[in-house]
């Protein structure tokens, strides 16, 4: 496509910094930056009409890790890192709440809640069992016990009798955060142009030379943030995991309420408008969902259905309004990788399916290596 003299000039010229991503990391990038230079071009490039990773993908828990995740991730890094990871997705919520505020992004503190099926009752004695020690691990940062017991009282079945609750998860409006942070970039001056896909990218000598599927420029600054599609350019250590999710038709007279995690967290569900969010299911074949295709599969999706009438809904009729699918980040560690790459080249991946919580936070951080 041939570009007129004023797009290449207003848009494609002297750009200071390019940001490859506008999901809550790159925005979150953008809007620092912009506060630190004020004159700066800063432009995002996007590869979908949308956010195309899982910024309006992700089911909008506010968590920072099921007591029985906290104990799983205690098995590959030490008591120090664990700590550090749930306090950076503690600090990140909170700087998520104060940059756009509680009513702009629907946030609702109605707690949260892990169940245990049938089959692990090991695991849930484990988690009993373990409760006071992580509650003693976490109160540096809380101050206050994190984990407690609840009795089922929202009528699950096939289910363990009581509930591991956390009174500090949350839940938000992923849809209105996105608006929210796209109309303090835009209202900011930050350009974003999306259906732009990036295919690679050169060092030169004070810039660096960036292809797109629709034209070549050479912004000062190139900041990566494209989490889940990072290997596409050449950024090792992250894997794309796909998360589906469904949501059901309105349901009258739902009564579940909160954010609730299953099977060590490989499902999760909340409510929402008076319908019932469910996903997760990529352990049924890793594999498979180590992917950058935005399609469902029946593996999957039959799952996530059986489970709805199984255990969440098991006497309650209902109907699958919509299904989706996003991309996460995930690698060997759990800490996100944010670093300089080369002269003029920085990234923020990584976020291992925590980008509500640590988004905003490694945005911030991926703007002050520069």
């Amino acid at each position: 496509m041939n570009y007129s003299y004023w797009e290449i000039k207003s848009w494609l010229t002297d750009v200071d910094f390019c940001i490859v991503g506008s999901g809550i990391v790159g925005l979150s990038a953008a809007l620092q930056l912009k506060d630190r230079f004020e004159d700066a071009k800063v432009l995002v490039l996007e590869r979908g009409l949308l956010p195309q990773g899982a910024s309006t993908k992700n089911a909008g828990f506010a968590c920072f890790g099921s007591l029985s995740e906290i104990l799983d991730d205690l098995n590959s890094h030490s008591e120090e890192e664990v700590l550090q990871l749930v306090q950076k997705r503690w600090e990140g919520l909170q700087l998520l709440r104060k940059t756009l505020g509680d009513t702009t992004i629907d946030y609702q503190e109605n707690g949260g809640y892990e169940l245990f099926t049938n089959e692990d009752r090991d695991l849930f004695q484990t988690c009993i069992e373990k409760k006071e020690v992580i509650n003693a691990l976490l109160r540096p940062i809380f101050k206050e016990d994190v984990f407690a017991t609840r009795k089922n009282s929202f009528g699950f079945k096939n289910i363990q009798p009581d509930y591991i609750f956390n009174q500090f998860e949350g839940q938000i409006d992923t849809g209105k955060m996105m608006e929210a942070l796209l109309k303090r970039a835009v209202s900011a001056g930050i350009k974003i142009l999306n259906n732009v896909t990036v295919r690679d990218f050169s060092e030169g000598n004070n810039n660096v030379h960036v292809k797109t599927d629709s034209f070549t420029f050479s912004p000062k600054k190139l900041l990566l943030a494209t989490n889940g599609f990072s290997q596409q350019l050449g950024i090792e250590k992250v894997a794309p995991a796909r998360a589906q999710v469904l949501v059901t038709k309105p349901i009258e007279g739902l009564q579940i309420k909160g954010t609730f995690h299953l099977d060590k967290g490989y499902y999760y569900f909340r409510n929402i408008d008076n319908r019932i969010l469910f996903g997760g299911g990529r352990n049924l074949d890793f594999k498979a969902e180590e992917t950058t295709e935005m399609t469902q599969t029946d593996l999957v999706q039959n799952k996530l259905e059986a489970l709805l009438k199984e255990v969440i809904l098991p006497e309650t009729p209902f109907e699958i309004d919509h299904r989706w699918s996003g991309i996460m980040g995930v690698g060997g560690q759990k800490k996100a990788i944010v670093k300089q790459c080369s002269n003029n080249v920085y990234c923020g991946v990584r976020l291992g399916g925590m980008g509500v919580a640590i988004g905003s936070l490694i945005g911030k951080e991926l703007a002050s290596l520069i």
